[in-house]
């Protein structure tokens, strides 16, 4: 029973994680510069999932979520005419990052759905051990 909890733990911390990424993908959508001040757009984030590895003793058990936040280094930036900004180039075009707010909501929408059901899995496991222990008395 504690191992189904625990397997939802991690999915929860890792849909927590990838809300974080998306609303920072959301807040840096028209940034162009660096945290130095150099010219270079914002690079969107993703988090990748993968099962948690497991030991030998744990074998045949389930097992959890892992996580890693990774830059997307694929995709161009936006390229926007803009003449009169500060960053542009010497074409008048700025570099904006390439992030699609309905894809990003999207993916919001879905995490948080991921997150509700992780939750919906804690609170029937809980439950079964309830009756479990009130079948037993």
């Amino acid at each position: 029973m504690l191992n189904s909890i625990d397997i939802s733990t991690s999915g929860l911390v890792a849909q927590r994680h990838r809300l974080n990424t998306i609303a920072e993908n959301l807040a840096n959508i028209n940034t162009t510069r660096d945290e130095n001040g150099n010219i270079a757009p914002f690079q969107r984030r993703l988090v990748r999932f993968q099962q948690q590895e497991q030991s030998s003793q744990e074998a045949g058990r389930g097992a959890g979520v892992q996580f890693q936040v990774e830059v997307d280094q694929q995709s161009e930036p936006r390229k926007v005419y803009q003449p009169g900004h500060p960053d542009a180039d010497d074409d008048g075009y700025v570099s904006f990052p390439n992030i699609n707010v309905v894809t990003e909501m999207v993916n919001a929408m879905e995490a948080s759905r991921a997150y509700e059901a992780n939750i919906v899995s804690i609170n029937m496991t809980k439950e079964m051990g309830r009756n479990s222990l009130s079948i037993l008395q």
